[in-house]
C-alpha cells in the first residue's frame, strides 16, 4: 500500500471537471485508490462518491493505492491535484 499526503490546488471550475479527471485519471490504473478526509475515505474511481467529498482548495487530504501500480497510481493523482508552478 502507498500513501501521500497533498493539499489540494484543482483550478477553480463551476463544474464538476477536475473531479471527472480525478476519476478518469485514477480509472487507468488498476490498483485500488482511494482519497481520504478527516473521517472520509471514498473510490477515486467513483464520480459520485468524488463528488460527495466536495474538495476545495488549500484542504489537505491522503492519497491512498494498493495494487500492482499503486506508486504510479498516487503520484499521478497527487501531481494534479497539486501541480508543482
Amino acid at each position: 500500500m502507498t500513501r501521500e499526503k497533498c493539499t489540494v490546488h484543482l483550478p477553480d471550475y463551476s463544474e464538476a471537471r477536475p473531479v471527472a479527471e480525478i476519476v478518469q485519471t485514477a480509472s487507468q490504473y488498476e490498483s485500488r485508490i482511494f482519497l481520504i478526509s478527516g473521517d472520509r475515505k471514498i473510490n477515486a474511481k467513483s464520480i459520485m462518491g468524488m463528488m460527495s467529498l466536495s474538495l476545495c482548495n488549500d484542504e489537505e487530504i491522503e492519497v491512498e493505492a494498493d495494487g500492482p501500480d499503486e506508486g504510479a497510481a498516487v503520484t499521478a493523482i497527487v501531481g494534479y491535484m497539486s501541480p508543482v508552478a
